[in-house]
């Protein structure tokens, strides 16, 4: 997936970011790293067991936290190639739309996967999936937006 010297998105452009999702951070969070490839974003995580809403599977809101921070990211990014940035603008989730399509096991990691499919000047919809032994486990659908000064998540990064 990539080399562990390679920084992530979060830990280039925040690492100082306290996000429970992907803040670098934060130590009891789940410290997504995001990374582009090509014209994705991936990243690979692994559960512990207090993530697990049952014995042996991912707990359903881990899985949409995985699934919304690095769609967040994804669109940063997008926002930010898009707008010829230093740095991606602080992007907050408008909305999204998580579908569980069968249990994610804990024992081995997990492989997320996300596109912008839309864009505007401060927006962009995502499509991300998350995968587990080979099959498919969930996908997300996301609107992010880039919130100017003045919005309690403007100085997050």
């Amino acid at each position: 997936m990539s080399d562990a010297a390679e920084p992530s998105l979060q830990e280039r452009y925040a690492p100082r970011n306290a996000c429970f999702g992907c803040g670098p951070a934060n130590a009891k969070g789940l410290r997504v790293r995001s990374f582009e490839r090509g014209d994705e974003v991936v990243a690979e995580w692994q559960a512990e067991p207090h993530h697990e809403a049952f014995e042996g599977m991912l707990s359903g809101g881990i899985t949409g936290t995985l699934l919304d921070c690095h769609s967040n990211w994804t669109a940063a990014v997008h926002l930010m190639r898009k707008a010829g940035l230093d740095a991606p603008p602080c992007t907050v989730t408008a909305d999204f739309h998580v579908r569980l399509l069968r249990p994610t096991p804990t024992r081995g990691p997990v492989q997320l996967a996300a596109r912008v499919v839309e864009s505007g000047e401060d927006r962009a919809v995502v499509e991300a999936t998350l995968t587990a032994d080979g099959k498919l486990r969930a996908t997300c659908r996301g609107t992010f937006v880039a919130v100017k000064e003045g919005h309690p998540a403007y100085h997050r990064w």
